[in-house]
């Protein structure tokens, strides 16, 4: 996560850069030739220039925290600390559609990008930290909204705040790549999926 990035760059980079390179040297001496779908975060982008807008493939990443250089726990009983304002919002996408749009990337001929860049910012949604707790309650009830404790943290809400909450994804439906579905379907995935799952 994005705040331990920031609390010790070393172990951020660790993760974020020097396991990356070791998985694709690995690749390379074992399967050369081997196609690689890249996953990175919204937090590569930096702010954007304005409230709302919707960020192309074409804006530069321009990143403010070392997290971003670098690259629902209270359903399952366990208390979860909110760290940022409930009126903040973000941009998510669910555990199966990403899955979905990623197996999806992998297929793509490069000529279907088209000129330039093959980036690709898969679809998603933009909500409020209150409307996904709002979503929380519609699916797990009272009881898993009140393991949510709010605790305002000022470093992981500025982390958070320079992430961009809307997207422009026409390039990502042009390809093929499919839309996410409401946050309470999100949860209900969740649960059917992951829920009480032993590691």
């Amino acid at each position: 996560m994005s705040g331990a990035a920031e609390a010790d760059l070393e172990l951020g980079i660790r993760v974020n850069i020097d396991a990356t390179r070791q998985v694709l040297d690995t690749l390379r001496r074992m399967n050369p030739g081997v196609r690689v779908v890249f996953t990175s975060t919204t937090a590569v982008y930096g702010p954007p220039p304005a409230p709302n807008f919707p960020l192309t493939e074409a804006n530069s990443p321009a990143p403010l925290s070392s997290y971003g250089s670098q690259k629902v726990e209270p359903l399952n009983g366990q208390k979860s600390i909110l760290p940022v304002s409930r009126d903040l919002s973000i941009w998510i996408c669910s555990p199966r559609t990403v899955v979905e749009n990623l197996i999806h990337a992998r297929d793509i001929a490069a000529e279907e990008h088209g000129e330039g860049s093959r980036v690709v910012n898969l679809p998603g949604i933009t909500v409020s930290i209150q409307e996904m707790l709002a979503a929380l309650e519609a699916v797990g009830g009272q009881e898993a909204l009140d393991l949510v404790e709010d605790k305002r943290d000022a470093a992981t809400e500025k982390i958070v705040k320079s992430w961009p909450a809307t997207y422009d994804t026409s390039k990502a439906k042009r390809l093929g790549f499919v839309e996410d579905g409401t946050l309470e379907q999100t949860l209900q995935q969740y649960m059917e999926d992951y829920r009480d799952r032993r590691w």
